[in-house]
Order: structure tokens, then C-alpha cells, then sequence
């Protein structure tokens, strides 16, 4: 299993954004399963993107905060820079798709008038 870009940026934002967030939070939050929300944690902490911080002042010392490296903010702004260029690729062939789809409508519109003048 290979961490995507798309799921690299959103749990780099959500720890950068969160830092506190259990793995189980985190996991709701991104809308995946435990498992997979362990497994990419652990691809950016293995990639020392990411690294695991006891909280010192907590009561329940298992309690971790996810802190983004250095190198895990240069990651999250490399990432956030082609995860932009993707949306903004896709936002310009969904406006080309939507107005070649309105001079398709405005060339059949006559047609349908025609359809529904001659129509029993």
C-alpha cells in the first residue's frame, strides 16, 4: 500500500492544524479507517516528516502530539503547490466541458422548439 498525494496533503494539513488530534481523530476527521490513518502516520513519521511528541504536562502520558518536521512543512507546501495545480487543472477543463455544453445547448435549442411546434 503507497500513501497517495491527495491523502499526504490532507493528513499534513490536518497536522499542521492539529497537532494534538489522536490517530483516531485524525482518522475521522480525514474520513478513513483507523488502520490506514496508523499506516500513513507511520509512512511520514518513517519519511521524517512527521515526529511523535509526548504531551509533558497531560495526566495520561500516552497522549502524543504529531509535530510536522522541517522537512514535513517543505512536504506540505510542496504538496499544497501540486494539489493546487491539480484542482486548478481540473476547475479549467470543467469550465471548457461546461461551455462547449452550453453552445451544444444553444445549438439544439432551436431544433427542440421545432420538435415541439410540429409535435400531435
Amino acid at each position: 500500500m503507497q500513501l497517495d498525494e491527495n491523502t499526504r496533503y490532507q493528513l499534513l494539513r490536518v497536522l499542521a492544524d492539529h497537532p494534538e488530534y489522536t490517530q483516531r481523530e485524525l482518522a475521522s476527521a480525514m474520513g478513513l479507517s483507523l488502520g490506514k490513518t496508523n499506516y500513513c502516520l507511520h509512512a511520514l513519521i518513517t519519511k521524517g516528516l512527521v515526529k511523535v511528541e509526548n504531551f509533558q504536562s497531560k495526566q495520561n502520558k500516552r497522549v502524543y502530539a504529531y509535530l510536522l518536521t522541517p522537512q514535513g512543512l517543505e512536504e506540505k507546501v510542496r504538496v499544497t503547490i501540486r494539489f493546487l495545480q491539480r484542482k486548478q487543472d481540473e476547475y479549467d477543463a470543467l469550465k471548457a466541458e461546461i461551455e462547449a455544453l452550453r453552445e451544444e445547448a444553444l445549438m439544439l435549442q432551436p431544433k427542440l422548439a421545432w420538435l415541439d411546434w410540429n409535435t400531435p
